[in-house]
């Protein structure tokens, strides 16, 4: 990592929303690949948090981000931290968290993933079906994966994450109600 760059301790509520690729260009700028189709929180973000490659480190370094922006299939970013060239290139590979808390607010009806991943599912007559383990893009919708134990086997279910079965997401009493039986 750079040596110029503000050694911090991660957020407690930071989440991994992108990994830096390579520079860009001659005057300091570096090229971000983000973890999501959506990276509004790289944009809203003017504080970044960055981890060396492979994560077995609990220290970060500070980011202040002048500028990101969209260009091609990346996301392009400037820092007043990062100088030069030579500079950018030492972030290669860096992996990019930002506070949860500086996402932008979602609108009515949608949700974050990462605030959805962990959350119990049950049906309407109050049956476990299983906690979100990870969210799939299907194509033309998205699919909540939950892990389950039946008879203390694990069991894996996959239900579409639309309004025709998911009837009720309450993020404050974390929990999500389906319109789903146990054995589809």
């Amino acid at each position: 990592m750079l040596p110029t760059l503000e050694a911090a301790e991660l957020p407690a509520d930071a989440i991994e929303v992108a990994r830096i690729a390579d520079a860009w260009g001659i005057k300091g700028w570096f090229k971000v690949l983000p973890h999501s189709a959506q990276p509004e929180a790289l944009f809203s973000s003017k504080r970044w948090f960055l981890q060396p490659p492979g994560g077995k480190t609990t220290g970060a370094f500070r980011l202040a981000i002048r500028e990101a922006k969209e260009h091609s299939d990346c996301i392009v970013a400037s820092s007043e931290d990062v100088p030069d060239r030579n500079a950018a290139e030492a972030l290669r590979g860096a992996r990019v968290f930002v506070p949860r808390s500086s996402f932008p607010t979602a609108a009515d009806d949608e949700y974050y993933w990462v605030d959805l991943i962990g959350l119990p599912v049950v049906n309407r007559e109050g049956v476990a079906l299983g906690a979100v383990r990870e969210l799939l893009a299907t194509g033309p919708q998205t699919t909540l994966v939950l892990d389950a134990l039946e008879a203390g086997k694990p069991v894996e279910r996959m239900i579409p994450f639309v309004s025709a079965f998911v009837d009720k997401v309450d993020l404050p009493g974390r929990l999500i109600t389906v319109d789903w039986q146990p054995d589809y």
